[in-house]
């Protein structure tokens, strides 16, 4: 049975955001879609998109660390209330004593024990039940499989991710439905459709989809804020005056002061990144402009403008030299 840890190559002390950074990584390098033609690798996909369901899952990684569940979610030792097994001389184990508490003297041990052993599955003793656990073989079936998973990679827009905009996606079986970005999306975020993979006996899988935000020409994302720098004409930044400034939610005016420096950063509120708090309430980041002076690409006018005028400040003073 494969380790979770091993597959995602990090330490059982491995903190959530270690777990969640190196499934990206590996989710990246081995996503079908980009190894088409290296079918191991959409096996080792699976198999880490597996292990980070289990590791991601605070619940279900106590009960692998405690031995209490393996790789795949399923209990370590489904009957151990039974005992130390069945005659195996355990603390616990069948004791020739012991069976006489199942029927009686006239009890036909033969019965009993390929009934549990499978040699007489579905007879019943003369005296006694009809064997363990819900059944007359005393075995519980073993749960049904699940269809297969479907996987899905998603190319998502910047301006889409910030603002959590529906997205539109074609499933295997050919019908569209509308996906609602989660808060705080993210290149590398999965997202799981329950029952839209492949039909099984046990059930549909789920289809996995990964999100691969799209990068954009001039804003850029810095955790939940996102960056940009705006140009500003030089008699702008003294005299001071209002321009437009694209948001991700649509333009917005801003006011610069008369005599505002080149590299000044101004702050829009609200219009960053969807983020998620750990009070679990959604909200958004903020949008910081870097303004940057931009001189006019005929220079003679200004230059014939300052002949006669020179500033007699020190800019760099405070770098010490």
């Amino acid at each position: 049975m494969s380790d979770p840890y091993k597959t995602l190559g990090v330490s059982r002390t491995a903190s959530e955001k270690e777990i969640k950074s190196a499934y990206r990584t590996l989710a990246k390098q081995l996503h079908p879609d980009r190894n088409t033609d290296n079918p191991k690798a959409a096996e080792r996909f699976s198999h880490v998109t597996n292990a980070y369901d289990l590791l991601s899952d605070s619940e279900k990684r106590a009960q692998f660390d405690r031995g209490e569940i393996d790789a795949d979610g399923n209990p370590v030792n489904p009957f151990g209330g039974m005992g130390g097994g069945f005659g195996g001389g355990g603390q616990h184990g069948f004791r020739p004593e012991d069976v006489q508490s199942f029927g009686g003297d006239d009890m036909d041990l033969s019965d009993l024990f390929e009934g549990l052993f499978g040699g007489g599955a579905g007879r019943r003793s003369r005296s006694g039940p009809a064997g363990f656990g819900g059944g007359p073989s005393g075995r519980r079936a073993p749960p049904q499989q699940k269809g297969a998973d479907i996987h899905y990679r998603l190319a998502v827009p910047f301006i889409d991710a910030a603002t959590r905009a529906d997205q539109r996606i074609t499933l295997a079986d050919g019908k569209t439905i509308d996906l609602k970005l989660p808060a705080g999306v993210e290149d590398g975020t999965q997202m799981r459709l329950k029952g839209k993979g492949e039909h099984g006996p046990g059930g549909a899988g789920d289809g996995l989809v990964m999100v691969e935000v799209d990068s954009h020409p001039f804003y850029r994302r810095d955790g939940d804020n996102i960056r940009m720098d705006l140009p500003i004409t030089l008699d702008e930044a003294v005299g001071g005056a209002k321009v437009k400034c694209p948001t991700v939610d649509g333009p917005v005016m801003l006011t610069i002061k008369p005599g505002t420096n080149g590299g000044t950063v101004m702050r829009l509120k609200g219009k960053g990144w969807s983020t998620k708090s750990k009070s679990g309430s959604n909200g958004r980041g903020d949008q910081l402009v870097t303004l940057e002076i931009q001189l006019p690409d005929d220079l003679d006018a200004l230059a014939k403008r300052l002949e006669d005028w020179k500033d007699d400040g020190e800019p760099r003073s405070k770098l010490g030299v």
